[in-house]
């Protein structure tokens, strides 16, 4: 960053304070988009009510006994609410044609330029926020599995940033973590990537109000050192850990800089580059192909073949579940005996619990 703007901080900090005090937009209008639910609820940590929304599959409804994975969304700067009917809508078809098993996909209320992030001044409490409250929320009033093994942390642009940043910090409440196209990756919030045209600004705004202007924060909330902080647990903990960005994207740079972080860590990930692709969601999960719904199906897959209803045996439990959905699908899941993953319980998938029945994998 140039020392001319490093001299802008002083005069902007006190205008931001004196013009905008907190900024805190918790509630949103709701969209309308189908299968998609507006709620609110009250939040301890913010101390008002908060707002977010969630998509429900089809299953959801036809089998009230059941309960579902968890993906928590994080959407990208600008507009805490602009993506939820085009993601709810390709999450849906991906549903319906059995490339992944239905889950619930939560749109947290992140707010235009939130970051994901506790602001420094304590008026924001956005991780606390989704963390404490959101999920607790979630788990409460829908049948979720409530627990990490059905659990996905995904985002894209100043999402993606947010998958990392929670994910990877409380790598104990979810088994898988996606960052698209993520930003800011820079070790320096105002040291702009070449290529993007976010207005100045706005950029000292956003620092301000989130990081109090300081790096040192910036730098302890960011990534990069939660990463370094978190490496051995992350490793341990076996979270399944995607990194993608468009060889055309202005964050391309940062990203591959955090790849060779995660590398030198030993953090294991898979890490993609489409050719042709820029800063836009949907056309980089189009451009991964089939190994964008390789990543759900791989989180959401038992750690334990055969261990079907997640106790950590292969027995006559299992057989049972497995017998009961036979001939099913598409759009089945591990929990309901599909094994292999193609959305199917057939013979493949007895074949699967059959060479591990009596495995004890606790």
């Amino acid at each position: 960053m140039t020392d001319q703007r490093r001299q802008l901080l002083p005069a902007f900090a006190l205008a931001v304070v004196v013009s905008s005090p907190a900024l805190a937009q918790w509630v949103t209008p709701a969209v309308a988009a189908p299968r998609v639910e507006y709620r609110t609820f009250q939040s301890d940590a913010a101390g008002t009510a908060v707002s977010y929304h969630i998509y429900t599959p089809p299953a959801y409804d036809a089998n009230p006994l059941r309960r579902f994975p968890v993906l928590y969304w994080l959407h990208g700067a600008g507009s805490p609410t602009g993506g939820i009917a085009s993601v709810s809508g390709w999450f849906d078809g991906a549903i319906a044609a059995g490339l992944i098993p239905p889950m619930l996909v939560v749109f947290p209320n992140g707010m235009s330029y939130g970051m994901w992030c506790n602001s420094k001044d304590g008026t924001v409490p956005m991780e606390t926020v989704v963390i404490g409250d959101l999920i607790p929320e979630i788990d409460a009033n829908f049948r979720t599995i409530g627990e990490r093994a059905g659990r996905i942390v995904e985002g894209f642009s100043m999402g993606g940033y947010g998958a990392a940043r929670l994910g990877f910090r409380h790598h104990d409440l979810f088994a898988g973590v996606s960052m698209l196209g993520a930003g800011p990756m820079q070790s320096d919030f105002l040291d702009e990537p070449p290529g993007t045209n976010f207005p100045l600004q706005l950029r000292l705004q956003i620092y301000e109000n989130v990081w109090g202007s300081d790096p040192a924060y910036y730098l302890t909330e960011h990534p990069l050192t939660i990463v370094q902080h978190h490496a051995a647990s992350i490793i341990m903990s076996g979270q399944v850990i995607r990194q993608a960005v468009g060889q055309l994207d202005a964050m391309l740079g940062p990203n591959a800089a955090f790849h060779a972080l995660l590398v030198d860590f030993g953090v294991p990930h898979e890490y993609t580059t489409p050719a042709g692709v820029g800063h836009s969601t949907l056309p980089l999960m189009t451009a991964l192909g089939e190994q964008n719904w390789e990543f759900y199906r791989a989180v959401l897959s038992s750690p334990c073949p055969g261990d079907i209803n997640g106790d950590g045996f292969v027995n006559l439990d299992d057989f049972i579940i497995l017998a009961g959905n036979f001939g099913s699908g598409p759009g089945m899941t591990p929990q309901q005996g599909d094994l292999n993953g193609d959305g199917f319980v057939n013979l493949d998938d007895f074949i699967i619990l059959a060479g591990n029945f009596g495995n004890d994998c606790n």
